[in-house]
């Protein structure tokens, strides 16, 4: 066997279509954009390169037949919050053997431990978290969302045996779109709603730039310090222009007091059920597909993508009035989705999993995230609960 950096266009392309080939007779595989993969790679277009390195391997057998690949990264604003340094591993797949599967993990760890990292997570995304994060482990019947991870079921015991440990799990909910929501997130949106102090409206595209500074004010508030770092203005600017291209005004709400934004709830087509049929390329010919699907409607699922509270407006029902809203567009006013799924929900964040609860949500995914000490003798820990 061989394990080979990725670094030209063979590798790169070899890079991008082993998973084709391992997962062609799997019914809910859906081939991810090329060109979301190769951004995460790309010193250009992925901001993470400013504080941070990556690098990839591809690995053969003695005939020279892609078998496997991983990617391993630091990021220098992340890596050395904890009590130790940790990088990361990410887009891995291989055929189902441990021998083969432990050189990967091995090269990653090899390169990890000469800049100066303790530990590693994985499989996780040399980017934000809301993309290639995890590892499936419940939920293979249901196609992934887009940039959600899905991989054999086998993989998790790859990990485990070479001594990954989960540090948390991240879970999907699901419900139907139109389903009668429960009587307390109507009553908690009655209570916010005798409070003049707030007021909800649904995002317009002609203010996005007004709607993007209000999504990075609530964002850093309520998220920066849990793991994930402050987002510049340039930054949220970014998330908006990728969004940009599929939003649905009228399925992203934000909550202010006194005119102050202090929550949001943001949705979006699932547009893997048009790009399933793109075969993981979005050029000329990708692009009219694209347009002629989404005229067709195919696109039948909405995923709620972010919620925030800043945490002086938690726990007043600020996320009833907010679903509540969501759900009268949805509902009363636009019969246009059938499904409803909430990605990205951690385990150590009890109070949202809480409110997805009373939403009637049921949980149809499930990802792990999985560490591995590079010293045996530590104490292993889980993720720190928000509390």
């Amino acid at each position: 066997m061989k394990i080979i950096k990725v670094q030209d266009s063979h590798t790169r392309k070899e890079f991008l279509l082993l998973p084709v080939r391992l997962y062609k007779n799997e019914p809910h595989y859906i081939r991810p954009l090329d060109k979301d993969i190769e951004a995460v790679f790309d010193l250009k277009k992925n901001r993470f390169f400013r504080h941070g390195e990556c690098i990839r391997w591809i690995l053969e057998n003695d005939s020279g037949v892609t078998i496997g690949r991983v990617a391993a990264f630091i990021d220098q604003k992340t890596a050395k919050k904890g009590d130790f340094p940790v990088g990361g591993l990410g887009f891995f797949e291989c055929i189902n053997d441990q021998e083969m599967a432990t050189v990967l993990f091995d090269t990653c760890k090899q390169w990890l431990e000469g800049k100066g990292m303790e530990a590693m997570d994985g499989p996780i995304n040399f980017g934000e978290r809301d993309k290639w994060w995890g590892l499936l482990v419940e939920g293979f019947d249901i196609d992934p969302n887009y940039c959600t991870p899905y991989n054999f079921p086998h993989y998790r015991k790859l990990f485990e045996d070479n001594g990954f440990k989960t540090y948390f799990e991240q879970y999907t909910y699901a419900r139907k779109a139109l389903d009668q929501l429960s009587p307390m997130l109507q009553e908690k949106a009655d209570r916010i709603a005798r409070n003049p102090g707030y007021t909800f409206r649904h995002m317009e595209l002609k203010k996005i730039e007004k709607y993007t500074e209000d999504f990075r004010t609530v964002y850093n508030k309520a998220w920066a310090g849990h793991g994930t770092p402050e987002l510049s203005s340039l930054q949220a600017k970014n998330i908006m222009k990728q969004m940009k291209p599929i939003i649905d005004e009228r399925i992203i709400w934000f909550g202010y007091y006194r005119e102050e934004p202090v929550c949001f709830y943001i949705n979006l087509p699932e547009v893997n059920q048009i790009f399933k049929y793109l075969n993981g390329q979005l050029d000329l010919r990708g692009k009219l597909k694209f347009l002629y699907y989404k005229w067709r409607g195919v696109c039948r699922k909405m995923f709620g993508v972010a919620f925030g509270i800043t945490p002086e407006h938690q726990g007043k029902g600020l996320e009833g009035a907010l679903i509540m809203a969501t759900n009268t567009v949805v509902v009363e006013k636009n019969r246009k989705y059938d499904d409803l799924e909430f990605n990205w929900v951690g385990d150590f964040n009890p109070r949202m999993i809480h409110v997805l609860d009373r939403v009637g949500t049921y949980n149809s995914k499930t990802h792990i995230t999985f560490r591995k000490l590079f010293d045996e003798n530590r104490e292993f820990q889980r993720m720190p609960i928000i509390k």
